[in-house]
């Protein structure tokens, strides 16, 4: 188990090894319980766009796609 506090600020690498971006916030989801999304823009740029759900979808990685969590995290599509 991951804690919330040791995201941020982590490099998230793809598969292949494309830096995609840096941890910035962490997107909860209250239904289950879990990590939603990292959010690699500035979480108060989700909150002031006018089309949040573009902004969610190119501002960040769906927890869902991450394979590993150690120096950096290693997302996959």
């Amino acid at each position: 188990m991951v804690k919330i506090s040791e995201l941020y600020g982590k490099k998230i690498i793809s598969t292949e090894g494309r830096i995609i971006g840096e941890v910035k916030g962490v997107m909860l989801n209250f239904e289950d319980g879990g990590i939603s999304h990292l959010l690699i823009n500035d979480p108060e740029k989700l909150l002031r766009s006018v089309d949040p759900r573009t902004e969610l979808r190119t501002g960040s990685v769906a927890y869902k796609r991450v394979k590993s969590v150690s120096e950096n995290i290693v997302a996959g599509k």
